[in-house]
């Protein structure tokens, strides 16, 4: 029970994340780009206000989430989740190191000004702002797969066409059997 729980909350958290930076990037980010520099800095500075306890322990969930589903499961299953941790400890620490320093500047440069080289720090920020949503994006995907046991499945298909089997019988999670058809069979 508790390992479908932290499933749930992995595959939870990794979504809301990948989703969150996904709208971020392809709508809010381009929407920066298409409004007068004045009004990008004060809507950013705003958005980060409200953005940043939420992105955090959205986060925090989905790494901790991910490297526990790790910690409780086995074999080809563990490495992805512990891959979608480490994916998602890397959109942590991209959004830290480089998007909030940058943030604290465009809250500053919402008030005083930007100086001559923001469009180059302004790109940064794109930058690492493009970085941490594949991370997140990947971090999501890795769990689908560990979830759905989509590894398990392709790797019992292409055993039973190596071996030239019509069928395959297998055991999913659950206990439950199937039939995976092999080659020949359809």
């Amino acid at each position: 029970m508790p390992t479908r729980l932290v499933t749930a909350l992995a595959l939870l958290s990794t979504g809301l994340l990948a989703g969150a930076f996904g709208y971020g990037a392809v709508n809010i980010a381009t929407t920066f780009h298409a409004v007068p520099l004045d009004v990008r800095l004060t809507f950013h500075s705003a958005l980060m206000r409200m953005n940043g306890p939420v992105m955090q322990t959205t986060m925090a969930t989905a790494a901790l989430s991910t490297v526990a589903l790790a910690v409780l499961t086995r074999g080809r299953r563990r490495w992805l989740v512990g891959a979608a941790g480490a994916l998602a400890i890397a959109s942590f620490l991209v959004t830290r190191l480089g998007n909030v320093p940058i943030n604290g500047r465009i809250k500053v440069w919402a008030v005083e000004g930007p100086p001559a080289d923001h469009a180059e720090i302004l790109s940064r920020w794109d930058a690492f702002n493009i970085t941490r949503t594949l991370t997140a994006l990947a971090a999501f995907a890795l769990v689908i797969g560990a979830a759905t046991g989509a590894a398990h499945v392709r790797r019992a298909i292409g055993d039973a066409g190596r071996a030239g089997c019509q069928d395959t019988r297998m055991t999913d999670q659950r206990g439950g059997r199937r039939w995976v058809s092999g080659p020949g069979t359809n």
